[in-house]
């Protein structure tokens, strides 16, 4: 059975995450007015850069129409909510916290998709003209950082279980 501490765990985490990011990107919009500024210098390998995605991740599946849009904003709800179910479910806390993070970032993303029509992106970093990844929010970040860790968990959970192997109390390896 879910531990209900791991459950509230990740319900407040994902919360946190949606409200900071909307919260970030309404400073983005408003009082640093970054849609009409385009790009405002902050260090020498990072801006934030006004970006509109209208697409998935690397924008991938691009809604160029209404219609596009909203299958779109249905497509990414669905995973949202499957997210959610997931990690209703799980068992370990780990994998509760990443699941979290996913959730938190996609319904920020969603939220943007609802209200503007397109992701609202900013975070741009780069090495002069090299840039290692497109231009994103905190959500994205959220989101890839939660998958990030559930692979990693993945990976080094089963090769724990490999290593030691459950037994059944009788001394046998099951």
């Amino acid at each position: 059975m879910t531990n209900p501490k791991h459950r509230l765990q990740g319900l407040m985490l994902a919360s946190f995450l949606f409200i900071a990011d909307q919260a970030v990107k309404f400073i983005m919009i408003g009082p640093l007015a970054l849609e009409s500024r385009r790009q405002i210098h902050i260090i020498s390998f990072f801006d934030f850069t006004w970006a509109e995605n209208r697409g998935v991740s690397m924008g991938f599946l691009e809604a160029n129409s209404e219609a596009q849009r909203w299958l779109l904003v249905a497509l990414t709800a669905l995973i949202a909510g499957i997210v959610a179910v997931w990690m209703w479910r799980e068992k370990l806390r780990g994998d509760v916290l990443a699941l979290a993070m996913v959730l938190g970032g996609a319904l920020g993303n969603i939220v943007d998709r609802v209200r503007y029509g397109y992701v609202v992106d900013y975070a741009d970093l780069h090495f002069g003209n090299f840039r290692p990844f497109w231009i994103f929010n905190l959500a994205d970040a959220c989101i890839t950082i939660g998958v990030l860790i559930l692979l990693a968990r993945a990976f080094l959970i089963r090769e724990r279980d490999d290593v030691h192997p459950a037994s059944s109390g009788d001394g046998i390896a099951e």
